[in-house]
This record gives structure tokens, C-alpha cells and sequence, in this order.
């Protein structure tokens, strides 16, 4: 491809002129390749959409509720619920753009070009860089965000540069490593891609917010990090998880130990049931789980923190997505809650509360057995030595 045959596009992805735009130009300039910012899932979704076929009604909300799935699909279960507000408002449904693009481009017989990553890929880059402080305080804005009565009155000032700028700025303030994920990260994916097309006349319809980027690398490609680099998960968490694997072994040992000793250890064992299974069970109702989900939280904790490889939440998750009978509609229905209370109504977005409530709570009474029967225990051993 020829960068001087390339037209980038950069539309507000909420906008009803972008669609018209997009249109016209695909129309006037009839490409040999109309590249869109999707990923192969969320081109299918469209087409799917498009066609008016559903989901299979069979959700598997065992593999959402396995390890980071939880705050991973909470975060960009509320990104999606957001983008998905703003377009109610403004009567557009999000990727409204990216559908007339492949429709233009079918018209004029231009073939479709997928450049941007694969929203798994991102999401998972982007919870594996952010620190805990950053990821409390992006969840922080966006829960404050539901409380804002502000209306958009002209969408298309989210395309001036000016606007971008202090967007991207705030943005960037609230967590730079999702900042530098979401769009530095994905620009230089976008550029790579675009760089590969064999066509030489292309049409690139990007959000705007990505156009400066993608000019950027495509005018710099030595710039452009090694693919394996874009598409690979960060190993920076082998600390944490020698840490699981440690943990039971230091709640087990003083126990065996004692046992030897001699020591009497039946109210330590009753302690520590109270402990982790109280706090789970708390954390679970907290969460908004039905009672019989918070006892199966209390019946497993104990032995799910023996063991490396389970949690208490996932136990509790199954045993409520069970009650609330949880399908794809529940799914689908996230991008039409309108309030923080039509959140809290969806059978999906509780599941994964009390899954993360009931890890949350089981975690607490965990570390709380080191001060209060771990170390006492290790002192009886060394008494009755």
C-alpha cells in the first residue's frame, strides 16, 4: 500500500454524520479496501446484528467467572454500558459507522480490511498493566459518570482535535498504562495492519480519537513494536501467584505442626471455618447474592483456600447464575441498563459481583487467621516444645 493513496477517516463513534460521511466518501472515491477499526468478533457481532440472529441462549458463565474474567468483564462490561448510553442519547447505536463502511464498501466492490486488535487481547493488556490504584480509580470514574446529567449537544466537537486532546488527556491521567494500551498500543497495531494491505487506493475509517496515532506510526513504521510484542499477555504476576501457591502451605503447616505437638487445635480448625466462611458468606450478600449462594460461599471457603487452584467466589458465582437462570439475554441487556440500579437488576452483572464479593471476603478472613490463629498457634508450639 501507498501512504499517499491512504484516506483516513476519523469518525465520533456515536455519530450520526459520521455515518453519512463515511458513506459519501467510500461512494466518491471507491476504493480498492475499506479498512475498519473491528476485530474479527465484534465484525461478527455486527454482521449478526445485522441480520437480526441471536446468541445462543446457552451462556457459559463458567469461563467468565475463572480468574481475571471477573474484574476484566465488570470493567468492560461498564465501558460498553457508557458507549452504549451516549448512543441512546444521540439515537445512534455504537458501530452504526463501522456497519455503513462495510456496507459502502460492498456497494462500490471494495474488499473489507479488519485492522484493529482483538478486544480480548486489549482488555487483558490493559487489567494486566494497571496497578490496583489505577484500576480503583478508573472504576471510580466510571461509577461517577452514572451520575452525570450532562447532555451531549454536539457530538461532532468530539472529533476536534482540541476536544480529543483534553479527552485523551484525562483519560490519560486517570491510568497512563490504560491509556498507553488502549490507544498507543492499538494505533501502532492499526498502522502494521494497514501497512500489510497489498491494495494501494484504502479508505481507513478509525475513531477519531486513533487518526493522529495511526498517521504517526504509518509515517515512522520503525516505530511500530514487534507484533509479538502487541499480542502477548505481560508475565508480571509470577510473585502473586507463588504467593497463592505459599499461602495454604503456611495455613497447613502450623496446623500439622501443632497436631504433633500435641497441641489442641479444634478451636483454631473452628476459628478459622468462622473466619474464612463468615467473611465469604458476608461478601457474598453484600454483593447482592441470594442466601443459598452466601452458605455455599461459607461451605467452601475453608477448603478453597487449602487449595491453590479454587475460590470461593466461582462456587458461589455457579450457585447464583443457577438461581437467576443466567442466558446471553443477560448479556445483551447490559447495553440497555440506564441506571446504576438496572446494572444491579442484570442477572449476569450480579453473578460476577458476588463471584468477586465472595473472593473479596474469603480473601479478609484469610489474612486474618495469621494475626488471629496462626501466630498464636506458632506460640503454643513453641510453648509445649
Amino acid at each position: 500500500m501507498e501512504i499517499e493513496q491512504l484516506k483516513i477517516i476519523g469518525t465520533a463513534h456515536v455519530s450520526k454524520n459520521s455515518m453519512e460521511e463515511v458513506k459519501e466518501i467510500i461512494h466518491s472515491e471507491k476504493p480498492d479496501v475499506v479498512a475498519v477499526e473491528l476485530d474479527v468478533g465484534r465484525y461478527q457481532k455486527l454482521m449478526r446484528e445485522k441480520l437480526g440472529l441471536k446468541e445462543d441462549d446457552q451462556l457459559s458463565v463458567k469461563d467468565l467467572i475463572r480468574g481475571e474474567n471477573i474484574s476484566l468483564f465488570i470493567i468492560s462490561g461498564l465501558l460498553t454500558y457508557l458507549q452504549n448510553k451516549i448512543g441512546d442519547e444521540l439515537g445512534v447505536k455504537p458501530g452504526s459507522e463501522m456497519l455503513a463502511a462495510i456496507e459502502a464498501a460492498e456497494e462500490v466492490g471494495a474488499k473489507i480490511a479488519l485492522i484493529d486488535r482483538d478486544i480480548r487481547i486489549t482488555m487483558q493488556r490493559i487489567i494486566d498493566s494497571m496497578s490496583l490504584r489505577e484500576k480503583l480509580r478508573l472504576l471510580f470514574n466510571i461509577l461517577a459518570s452514572f451520575f452525570k446529567k450532562d447532555e451531549i449537544e454536539d457530538v461532532e466537537s468530539l472529533k476536534s482535535e482540541d476536544t480529543l486532546d483534553e479527552v485523551m488527556e484525562y483519560f490519560k491521567d486517570i491510568s497512563p498504562q490504560a491509556y498507553h494500551v488502549l490507544v498507543d498500543e492499538r494505533d501502532a497495531y492499526m498502522a502494521r495492519k494497514l501497512l500489510e494491505i497489498p491494495e494501494d487506493k484504502v479508505i481507513a475509517v478509525v475513531g477519531a480519537g486513533h487518526k493522529k496515532g495511526i498517521k504517526h506510526y504509518l509515517q515512522n513504521p520503525e516505530k511500530i513494536p514487534p507484533l509479538t510484542e502487541l499480542l502477548s499477555f505481560k508475565q508480571h504476576k509470577s510473585t502473586l501467584r507463588k504467593l497463592v501457591l505459599i499461602i495454604p502451605l503456611l495455613l497447613i503447616v502450623p496446623f500439622v505442626l501443632a497436631f504433633l505437638s500435641g497441641v489442641n487445635i479444634q478451636g483454631d480448625i473452628l476459628k478459622f471455618v468462622l473466619l474464612t466462611g463468615g467473611f465469604a458468606f458476608i461478601g457474598s450478600l453484600v454483593a447482592g447474592s441470594r442466601l443459598k449462594s452466601a452458605l455455599v460461599a461459607f461451605l467452601v471457603a475453608p477448603m478453597t483456600v487449602l487449595h491453590p487452584l479454587l475460590a470461593a467466589g466461582w462456587f458461589a458465582g455457579l450457585m447464583e447464575a443457577k438461581l437467576r437462570n443466567v442466558s446471553f439475554g443477560d448479556l445483551e441487556n447490559l447495553n440497555k441498563c440506564d441506571s446504576l440500579r438496572d446494572l444491579w437488576e442484570n442477572n449476569l452483572f450480579r453473578v460476577m459481583l458476588v463471584v468477586a464479593g465472595a473472593n473479596l471476603g474469603c480473601s479478609i478472613g484469610t489474612f486474618l487467621t495469621i494475626p488471629q490463629i496462626i501466630l498464636p498457634m506458632i506460640g503454643k508450639i513453641i510453648g509445649a516444645g
